[in-house]
């Protein structure tokens, strides 16, 4: 009778505990806070995006979302750092489109290839750069800029953030695409660029806008278009690039990605969080600020992105002979 009475409660205890991992399975991620690693400096417009969506996905997911910053070699280091990491979730990258697309073409000794090594979650935002030049320049428009530099026949400069960079790689693409030729000065980082192209050292400069956007306000640069495919809420009055060299686009996107080998349900899990924070009207609002435009993009489409932007980078700098080593 005990061994039929322990037979018979074993039995009915058996469904409960069968049911106990896939429950505890579902409600196990997250159980402790995620990281987040950023391929750039604290303080700058790329870290407050990163800030900000973090923010907003640690409500959504109940765990602590920690942006970890790790600037340096271009963003290697933090796709490196992603892709060795634990496929468990708990570390995310927020790539961009230099280590994600074009540092494959830039460097000759990439230890990886991140499109192996990691799986996109979800596009967060796209932002738009800004064609700039001094106070002294007398372009009042995009195409009297372009007259310019026609003219000059290769003796206009312009300046960037680094070689490589985005903003040296917006304007060489729009060069191209009108068929142009100036030389390019490459500076550490946009501030002391800025600095030149206010002091009338050189002609143009095409630049983020939270770099740039405190001279605008104070007359110092005029803005005379952005990259966008589209105007932008910020700079209403200036228009697209497009808009003179028909099919230019060049910006600088931010998207999610984690350590290849993640489980489906987790990624889903982080895509679902980041779509409810790109929902936040404050959080649109702040990304907006920036002159970043949230996204829906999941973590398909951002593949394709990602494919598309490395080919067209690739054949940028091949054809302007980009090297950083």
């Amino acid at each position: 009778m005990k061994n039929t009475r322990r037979s018979l409660l074993g039995a009915l205890a058996a469904p409960a505990l069968l049911s106990l991992p896939a429950a505890a399975q579902d409600a196990a991620f997250p159980n402790r806070p995620i990281r987040i690693l950023l391929a750039f400096a604290p303080g700058g417009g790329t870290d407050l995006i990163a800030r900000t969506v973090a923010s907003a996905m640690q409500g959504v997911l109940g765990q602590p979302v920690v942006v970890e910053n790790r600037p340096g070699a271009g963003g290697n280091i933090a796709t490196e750092a992603a892709a060795t990491a634990r496929p468990d979730g708990y570390t995310v990258l927020m790539g961009n489109h230099g280590p994600m697309s074009v540092n494959v073409s830039l460097f000759r000794n990439m230890r990886i290839d991140p499109e192996q090594v990691l799986e996109p979650i979800g596009l967060v935002a796209d932002a738009p750069l800004v064609v700039v030049v001094g106070p002294k320049s007398r372009a009042r428009t995009l195409p009297e800029l372009l007259a310019e530099i026609r003219a000059a026949n290769g003796a206009s400069t312009y300046g960037s953030a680094s070689n490589g960079s985005a903003s040296h790689l917006a304007a060489a693409l729009m060069l191209q695409m009108a068929g142009l030729r100036a030389e390019h000065v490459p500076f550490r980082g946009a501030a002391p660029a800025l600095t030149d192209v206010v002091a009338g050292n050189l002609d143009f400069m095409i630049t983020t806008l939270p770099s740039v956007v405190g001279l605008i306000s104070g007359g110092q640069v005029r803005p005379l278009a952005v990259t966008g495919e589209g105007r932008i809420a910020v700079l209403p009055d200036v228009p697209p690039v497009a808009d003179t060299i028909p099919g230019y686009k060049a910006t600088a996107w931010y998207g999610l990605l984690v350590p290849r080998g993640t489980p489906a349900d987790i990624q889903a899990k982080l895509y679902g969080a980041m779509r409810q924070a790109l929902a936040n009207p404050d959080v649109i609002r702040r990304l907006r600020d920036e002159g970043a435009e949230p996204s829906t993009m999941d973590g398909k489409g951002f593949a394709e992105l990602i494919r598309w932007e490395r080919e067209r980078w690739a054949q940028v700098i091949r054809q302007a002979s980009i090297t950083v080593d």
